[in-house]
């Protein structure tokens, strides 16, 4: 019974939190039941129970949204390694991503540039992309998530204008 009333008693707030990070309707109930088992496991040593629930909540959504970037990376990263690999010639569609590809590399800063020619291009691990360029082997992995983040935004920029190009946009 404890439980509900607290429930009643945080409902808005957490409802709140979830709002401000966005945080999907399907993916959010989900995220409340992950809270609330860690809520009864922790109970006994818990001192504010609403306080503990809310940062809890904060904290998964933060986890929440660390997962999806890695997934996205993770998947643009298969996706570059196919698309750099040489292989047979080239189906049109393959032609066109790869020439989208090398505008938008084009477009990021040098060092951008040779961090993922190194890592993709060539298959450079993580401390051999350090050693090369002068960064610690732990820095790599966060300057290639910012560096693929860039690219996906010439990306996307890249196919907000084509598709504007296409719609007859001027």
């Amino acid at each position: 019974m404890e439980l509900e009333q607290l429930l009643d008693r945080c409902r808005s707030r957490l409802s709140r939190v979830l709002y401000r990070y966005r945080i999907p309707t399907q993916d959010a109930e989900d995220l409340l039941q992950e809270t609330f088992v860690i809520l009864v496991a922790k109970w006994d040593s818990i001192h504010s129970p609403e306080a503990w629930l809310v940062a809890t909540l904060r904290n998964r959504c933060i986890i929440y949204w660390r997962r999806r970037r890695t997934r996205l990376y993770e998947l643009m990263d298969d996706a570059m390694l196919e698309l750099l690999a040489p292989g047979e010639a080239p189906a049109q569609e393959q032609t066109d991503l790869r020439n989208d590809l090398c505008h938008a590399l084009g477009q990021l800063a040098p060092h951008h540039q040779e961090l993922l020619l190194l890592r993709y291009g060539y298959g450079c691990t993580s401390s051999e992309v350090g050693d090369r360029m002068g960064y610690g082997a732990g820095s790599v992995r966060k300057m290639t998530q910012r560096c693929l983040h860039r690219l996906e935004r010439e990306l996307a920029a890249a196919g907000a204008d084509a598709a504007e190009e296409l719609g007859g946009g001027s």
